[in-house]
């Protein structure tokens, strides 16, 4: 029998997380619409280097991931990687760090909300995309156990989803095992930015990062359940891919407007088509509830060093989140969606969210073997990665993805002046 959590301070979260409970809420924000919107653009880019493309993200992500989960067990605070480079490189790192994660993931939560409502009722996307926001900051407010139940369900019915959607394409008379194969047009450039685009879909484990100060025994739970929603997610990736390359190919999955149900349509089954879109509303539901959890305890933290409004550092008498970063949150993303456009919002924030992580794997590289320092080689390939995948991102990604880190920097070096003075 596990222990009971410690009582938690004035100031404080509440431990309530175990192992399954991170491992799910860490699913529901990498088995999400990603899957079911980054396929296209991805295959747009590498062609037939898609799977090389495939693999290359999981490889920079489990370096990522094991750099978290150490950093993590050693700092289980709320804010993730602001935590870590503030920690071990300087309060300037984790900044940066902290501002790009909220600022990306932020247009993340409104990308999320609108595809949302582009499934749900496409005439009345932007209103469906408002509800949205405002429904799931309710259930985040009122506990983090209330959010990680509903998430439960959220990743049962996802994954139910994408196994028939393996099975009809792969027991289909449509097969064609020869479009996994490798072409002349799988060229280096596309397959980097293809790797950076899918990098988009396996983010979702800094969510447990960030809920660091929320899990019991933090220490033992974390570096388990960060690599475990990892693999899960990448087997899962690597089924869907398969299934939907073996039917479609490369050049019409590049096309489709909605991939995974343009390919049950052609593996000849079309009644499941507005199964899969349903599936995509509600996979879109537990990115945006995980999103919004992990952008407000990022808030939270940075709040807390006055790097945003004192007052947003506020964690709730009763329900014990941190109820004004998570009410800001949700404000800000409500109205990025009920205004704004989902197209853009995958390399955008795939450039700010590497970013991110290169900080985590610079972090990494400072542990020494009694802090629990992965092997060497994890965090030099997984910085060397997150750079070249950022740069590899197409043009207006990394222009707005830069200018927005300027203009953090240049906030930061202002606060300090005005400071000094």
């Amino acid at each position: 029998m596990s222990s009971p959590a410690p009582a938690a301070g004035p100031e404080e979260l509440r431990r309530h997380l175990g192992v399954f409970d991170a491992v799910v809420i860490g699913l529901g924000s990498m088995i999400g619409a990603g899957v079911f919107a980054a396929l296209a653009p991805a295959a747009g880019a590498a062609g037939s280097g898609l799977l090389i493309g495939l693999a290359l993200a999981g490889v920079v992500a489990y370096c990522n991931a094991t750099s978290s989960a150490r950093l993590a067990a050693r700092y289980p605070q709320s804010g993730g990687t602001y935590v870590y480079g503030r920690e071990r490189l300087g309060e300037f790192w984790g900044y940066l760090a902290g501002w790009g994660f909220v600022v990306g993931k932020t247009a993340s939560c409104a990308a999320m909300a609108l595809t949302v409502g582009s499934y749900v009722w496409p005439g009345q996307a932007h209103a469906v995309a408002v509800a949205a926001v405002v429904a799931l900051t309710a259930v985040n407010y009122v506990g983090v156990q209330k959010s990680a139940w509903l998430t439960r369900a959220i990743v049962a019915v996802v994954l139910a989803v994408l196994a028939a959607v393996v099975t009809a394409c792969l027991v289909s008379g449509h097969v064609d095992t020869g479009r996994w194969a490798v072409g002349a047009d799988a060229g280096l450039h596309g397959v980097l930015q293809a790797a950076g685009l899918l990098f988009f879909a396996f983010a979702g484990y800094a969510r447990i990062a960030t809920l660091g100060e929320e899990v019991r025994d933090p220490q033992r739970t974390i570096p388990r359940a960060i690599p475990l929603a990892l693999g899960i997610t990448l087997v899962v990736y690597a089924a869907v891919a398969l299934a939907v390359l073996a039917v479609l190919g490369p050049d019409r999955l590049a096309h489709a407007a909605a991939p995974l149900a343009d390919a049950v349509r052609a593996a000849g089954v079309p009644g499941l088509a507005p199964v899969v879109r349903a599936g995509a509303a509600v996979a879109a539901l537990g990115s945006l509830l995980a999103l919004i959890l992990g952008v407000s305890r990022t808030t939270l933290a940075m709040a807390r060093d006055r790097h945003l409004p004192h007052r947003l550092a506020a964690v709730h008498p009763r329900f014990g989140v941190p109820h004004r970063a998570e009410l800001a949150v949700g404000g800000t993303v409500a109205v990025i969606a009920a205004v704004g456009d989902v197209r853009g919002a995958i390399g955008f924030s795939s450039f700010g969210v590497l970013a991110y992580y290169a900080i985590a794997n610079a972090s990494a590289w400072t542990l020494n073997p009694e802090e629990g320092r992965p092997p060497r080689v994890v965090p030099l390939l997984g910085l060397a990665g997150c750079l070249v995948l950022a740069f590899a991102l197409p043009g207006a990604s990394v222009l707005w993805g830069a200018l927005v880190l300027a203009v953090g920097a240049a906030a930061y070096g202002a606060r300090r002046a005005l400071a000094r003075s």
